[in-house]
């Protein structure tokens, strides 16, 4: 007898489309990450990919590039941090909390 009630192939087929939606949606997340008060700000996938990188005139000075790159790489941390609670929060929502291997 099945603990999880129902048919098990059904509940697989279930899982898996479940588990291609989860994956579709992951894909098209667009997920902004800015530094400097939003001077410097980034733009990526669920695929954590950079999309687009924007820089505000008063943030470029040429006697302090290594400032600017700072604030890029934050930008690009944040960013990478929100996709990852995006994800986290997608799959949770998929296992009810359940920690499944393969799946986040």
């Amino acid at each position: 007898m099945n603990p999880f009630g129902g048919d098990p192939r059904k509940l697989m087929k279930q899982l898996q489309q479940a588990q291609e939606r989860i994956q579709a949606e992951i894909a098209a997340l667009d997920i902004e990450g800015t530094a400097g008060g939003g001077v410097v700000s980034v733009r990526m996938d669920g695929q954590k990919s950079l999309k687009s990188l924007k820089i505000e005139p008063e943030a470029v000075n040429k006697d302090d590039l290594e400032m600017l790159q700072d604030l890029i790489l934050a930008a690009v941390n944040e960013a990478a941090r929100k996709v990852d609670a995006a994800i986290q929060a997608k799959v949770g929502s998929l296992t009810g909390g359940m920690k499944i291997p393969g799946l986040g």
